[in-house]
């Protein structure tokens, strides 16, 4: 460990006079620091002298990243090579976004194939009433219920939902798309509702049917149970008079018993009074 720091304090000694020359610090860990960035910007400077010599030979540019030469044109076996980028698809138009949102109706007539589109014209005020007024009377006109389940009202509301959806896409094609969105997502949603209806209206009339079956066997078995109940009524009220007879038959007996016994006694309590005199003799000899 001492020789270490002899020969370092000994380096240090001998280097002492170099450093102070460059202004460089003489601390041992910012000497060697000081040191190695003299050797960085030295690389630098002969980096730099390489690139101004390969300038004034016309070597081209250099690989630095000090050059400012500009790189070669390409050639052609280069342009060739290249990928061709794909051509920029233009914007759908209005007529294509409301055939998307509102598919055409197509039907066949007299053998002949028809096909129906949407109108792409701009909607106004007065549409927009016309359309209102249009509803209400076809409402009154199919009498359509104004509350519960009405599948003609669900119909009607539906188409006038879409013509909506059409004079908003005209104007703006994302808002169009948003509602589109808003519809399919209630039309889902009415549909989940229909189907667990269903399931609820057939478990009721599967469990009604199930309990109908079981209800006649039931009947039977109260019909049993109560004929049951009836006859052991029956046997508790016969037990009980019996009970009641026994009671009479073991209390006229004991109180013949009695009688019997009371008399009994008198008799011996009378028998002593009545009875001769025993005068015993002396013994002859």
């Amino acid at each position: 460990m001492w020789l270490r720091r002899w020969t370092r304090r000994k380096r240090r000694e001998e280097g002492g006079g170099r450093r102070e020359e460059r202004g460089e610090r003489t601390e041992d860990g910012g000497g060697r620091r000081e040191e190695g960035g003299g050797r960085r910007r030295r690389r630098r400077r002969r980096r730099r002298r390489e690139e101004r010599r390969r300038r004034r030979r016309g070597e081209g540019a250099g690989t630095g990243p000090w050059s400012r030469i500009p790189p070669p044109p390409p050639t052609e076996a280069q342009l060739a090579k290249r990928a061709q980028l794909p051509p920029v698809e233009s914007k759908p138009s209005t007529e294509d976004v409301l055939h998307a949102l509102l598919p055409p109706r197509e039907w066949i007539e007299e053998g002949k194939h028809y096909s129906q589109y949407v109108s792409s014209g701009p909607a106004t005020r007065l549409d927009v009433i016309q359309l209102q007024e249009a509803l209400d009377h076809r409402l009154m006109e199919r009498q359509a219920r104004e509350t519960g389940i009405c599948p003609v009202r669900e119909e009607l509301y539906s188409q006038c939902f879409d013509e909506l959806i059409r004079q908003v896409t005209i104007n703006c094609p994302e808002r169009g798309l948003l509602l589109l969105r808003v519809r399919d997502e209630i039309r889902m949603s009415i549909a989940a509702y229909q189907t667990l209806y269903q399931s609820s209206v057939t478990f009721g009339t599967r469990k009604q049917l199930q309990s109908e079956q079981g209800k006649a066997e039931t009947e039977q078995l109260i019909a049993e149970h109560e004929e049951q109940k009836k006859q052991r009524e029956a046997r508790v009220v016969e037990l009980k008079n019996k009970c009641e007879a026994i009671e009479r038959r073991e209390s006229e007996r004991r109180a013949v018993d009695e009688r019997k016994r009371k008399d009994l006694g008198d008799r011996v309590l009378e028998a002593p009074a009545a009875a001769p005199r025993f005068v015993p003799q002396e013994p002859r000899l």
